[in-house]
């Protein structure tokens, strides 16, 4: 557990200092290539076109990673398996920075950047009003950061690589060279990995934000149900944004001053929650690492 905590904070740090160096180590062309070679040596009616089909592309690189995983496991006082699951963190966080893609958005100069940077978040210019930008902030969240994070907690560098590939393989230019029906297949694991990601993270934004303002928001939209939709995370983010925006409103009025004139508040306090909620998880990881030591 020692090792797993030290290696998120080291991927973090390295995330931080040198994002264009970690960001430009984030290939995945030769996924892309290993789906092209599947799509073309498996005729129609073949397992690969089919709902479960996404497991032959899976399951070549997953299976690498868990041998050296294994293989790193003991030598050396663990500095080898370290070493392997800094690497493997940082090649499956992101791929791109949340933190420098939502600044682009509120510092951009004018509207034609503005609107290159909101696509970067996965959202139509035509459509990013600020409840959409704030649910994209926290829709981004889920599959650059806490996906990753809670599948590498709960794996190791297995399980960053299995949320990193299963996210690629159900959206973005990976997706597009799948055939329908594993597409399908894609979708529904990534949303199966996704689901207890969304709850966690929700959980911990009640604490960290307004408690009630999140809880309603995912009651309202499913959070309570088995369903595997994670709509409630983006649902939950609005209002605990609102709730804060309300807040501070009101402490400004009630000091006699006027507020602060902010580009995109929402965006602000969205990105400062994500933080928080990360924050949180890492406080409950060393939480572990300290019990284990005492016990």
């Amino acid at each position: 557990m020692s090792i797993t905590l030290l290696a998120v904070v080291i991927a973090l740090v390295l995330g931080h200092l040198a994002p264009t160096m970690v960001a430009s180590l984030r290939r995945f062309t030769w996924y892309r290539h290993w789906l092209q070679w599947l799509d073309s040596h498996f005729a129609e009616g073949s397992a690969w076109r089919s709902r479960y089909g996404i497991a032959l592309a899976l399951a070549p690189p997953l299976l690498l990673v868990l041998l050296v995983q294994w293989a790193l496991a003991t030598p050396l006082l663990g500095v080898p398996a370290l070493l392997f699951a800094i690497a493997v963190l940082v090649y499956a966080w992101g791929p791109r920075d949340l933190d420098l893609d939502v600044e682009a958005i509120i510092d951009a100069p004018d509207t034609a950047a503005r609107r290159e940077a909101i696509s970067h978040l996965g959202v139509k210019p035509s459509t990013a009003d600020s409840p959409a930008l704030v649910e994209a902030v926290f829709r981004s969240a889920l599959h650059r950061w806490f996906g990753v994070l809670f599948w590498f907690l709960v794996l190791g560098p297995f399980g960053a690589v299995l949320y990193r590939l299963s996210a690629r393989s159900a959206q973005g230019e990976s997706a597009r060279l799948l055939p329908e029906s594993t597409l399908a297949g894609a979708r529904g694991l990534h949303a199966v990995l996704d689901w207890p990601v969304a709850q966690l993270v929700t959980f911990a934004m009640a604490l960290v934000g307004n408690f009630d303002a999140v809880f309603n928001a995912w009651r309202a939209n499913g959070g309570g149900t088995l369903q595997l939709d994670a709509a409630f995370l983006g649902a939950a983010g609005r209002a605990s944004v609102n709730s804060e925006l309300a807040e501070e409103a009101e402490e400004y009025a009630e000091e006699g001053m006027l507020q602060s004139l902010r580009e995109l508040p929402e965006l602000r306090d969205a990105m400062s929650l994500v933080w928080r909620i990360l924050l949180l998880w890492l406080a409950v990881l060393a939480l572990f690492v300290i019990a284990g030591w005492v016990s």
